[in-house]
């Protein structure tokens, strides 16, 4: 029997299970990969409505990263939800003791569908951070609000100057579901919709990205994994009409 690769997912807890690292779980399972989790935060949350967020003391979360590492091999992250971009540098730089060549994809949430804000500033620490990660994944609101002194394009070029970059199109205005790949090397691909039967789901987000992580960690280059990942998740979109989808790969 092959043996499944390891993910980390560093994430919150979302209680209608739609998103944070139970998304993440459920998609890593699908996608015959063992999830392994550490939670960041507790949310009073559901498929439409957030209360609260509250944060996983550092420290914690730390123990929790360094127990996990001493047992199980691990070469993959997916981060979701972190209090702040101090933490999240904190996180990276465990992460990077532990395993120096780690890939880590950030999902950059930076406030909830129901408008519930998680990040109240972009400190220095982003442009460390992003030549730290493999991959961010953020959607056309996020790439406004990481660095709000530049426009979208200038945006998008800088960080391609650092990292590989999933520009996610379910928020465009135009020709939605359309994402773009930018890698670090100045290359650029365009991923079409497949799908056109999908619908609105709570979490739709993390489970891209953790889609993603998955087929990285099953070996597949980027460009083959965002593909995937996107397949994946306009049939995770197509599965049924609520805000809460169901998890297949057929």
């Amino acid at each position: 029997m092959k043996k499944r690769p390891n993910i980390l997912t560093i994430a919150g807890f979302d209680p209608s299970n739609g998103a944070g690292l139970t998304a993440d779980i459920k998609t890593f399972e699908t996608l015959k990969c063992y999830g392994l989790s550490v939670c960041t935060a507790n949310t009073i949350q559901n498929d439409i409505e957030f209360k609260a967020c509250h944060w996983t003391a550092i420290d914690v979360v730390l123990n929790q990263i360094d127990i996990l590492f001493h047992r199980f091999e691990i070469h993959f992250v997916k981060i979701g939800i972190v209090e702040n971009w101090d933490t999240l540098s904190i996180i990276i730089h465990r992460l990077q003791v532990l395993s120096p060549d780690i890939k880590i994809i950030l999902d950059p949430v930076l406030k909830s569908s129901s408008d519930f804000h998680f990040h109240s500033d972009n400190s220095e620490k982003l442009d460390d951070i992003l030549s730290k990660i493999y991959l961010l994944t953020p959607n056309y609101n996020e790439i406004e609000q990481l660095y709000s002194e530049k426009n979208r394009e200038d945006t998008l070029a800088y960080i391609a100057s650092k990292t590989n970059v999933l520009l996610k199109g379910g928020h465009r205005t135009d020709n939605i579901g359309r994402d773009v790949l930018f890698l670090i090397n100045k290359k650029q691909f365009t991923l079409n919709p497949k799908s056109f039967n999908c619908s609105e789901k709570h979490g739709s987000g993390c489970v891209l990205s953790s889609a993603i992580t998955s087929y990285l960690a099953l070996g597949y280059p980027i460009l083959k994994a965002c593909k995937k990942g996107k397949q994946y998740t306009e049939k995770f979109l197509s599965s049924n009409k609520s805000l809460l989808g169901f998890h297949s790969k057929k």
